[in-house]
């Protein structure tokens, strides 16, 4: 539906309401002259009841969760006493003359208490619901959808670099490793290991050339050397104290490599042990 139809419609939807209101009006008006309200009052009666089934309807349209369902209940409750006063109003002859005074809205006794009682109390629902719809309309706030609260912070941070950003560690500039094959040396158990842990590194962003001033002056250990100088550094360490954290403060090495070494250390020292019990 184009903009055009749309505007037509909603003309045509005001035009309906507002005959419907001008009909309703003359039946509530008269209704309040019954019920003792005066000229004043009984014009301003309508707007009253009618008007707030206008605010309720606006209010269930921008509240949500139970604030919607309590003016969805305001809503209907005004409907039905405006359906009931109007249709009192066409089963009494008497109150279409132009001044009728105080007279009844119904032959039986409590039948007319209870019209005159939900005719008067109208006036003072509208000042309580409309009050308490006003309120919840005032500091509602409506909820952010979580696609749109993602996709307004990709717009946000376009210009800013990606937050899920490795770390320090793993951002560090990569250092070449001589692939020439190295001497085999014991445990053997320990090359299977390097590679599959070289093969899950997280792949690294490229940061382009890093100048001679930032790299490191400490020359690149190969496996061989970190687990030799772990060897002599945990000689008199119990295994308890093998940490993966430990054997990375003692050597100053990345966690993954200190993890290896761990490992390394731990399947020398139970191969030991076996070698050690007497057969």
């Amino acid at each position: 539906m184009n903009r055009t139809a749309k505007a037509l419609l909603v003309l045509a939807l005001v035009l309906v309401v507002g005959m419907a209101f001008r009909v309703s009006w003359n039946a509530l008006r008269d209704v309040a002259k019954a019920i003792g309200a005066d000229d004043t009052a009984a014009t301003l009666y309508p707007f009253v009841v009618d008007g707030l089934m206008a605010v309720a309807l606006v209010a269930a349209l921008v509240l949500t969760d139970e604030a919607r369902t309590f003016a969805l209940r305001v809503l209907a409750g005004y409907t039905l006493a405006s359906l009931v006063l109007n249709y009192v109003h066409g089963l009494l002859p008497e109150l279409h003359a132009e001044s009728i005074g105080w007279s009844r809205l119904a032959d039986g006794d409590y039948t007319n208490w209870a019209l005159v009682l939900l005719a008067t109390s109208l006036p003072v629902g509208s000042i309580y619901f409309g009050s308490d719809l006003v309120a919840k309309v005032l500091h509602h706030r409506p909820a952010i959808e979580p696609d749109a609260l993602k996709a307004s912070q990709i717009d946000a941070n376009q210009s800013m670099p990606d937050q899920d950003e490795p770390s320090a560690e793993e951002t560090a500039p990569a250092v070449e490793v001589d692939s020439s094959p190295a001497p085999v040396v014991e445990p053997i158990e320990v090359r299977p290991q390097l590679a599959v842990a070289a093969e899950s590194t997280r792949p690294r962003r490229a940061t382009g050339r890093v100048p001679a001033a930032a790299r490191s002056t400490r020359p690149t250990r190969t496996d061989i050397e970190l687990l030799t100088e772990a060897r002599s550094l945990t000689e008199s360490w119990p295994v308890e104290k093998l940490t993966g954290e430990g054997i990375r403060k003692a050597l100053r090495t990345s966690p993954a490599k200190a993890r290896i070494v761990r490992e390394a250390l731990k399947a020398e020292r139970e191969r030991d042990a076996v070698a050690v019990v007497p057969a």
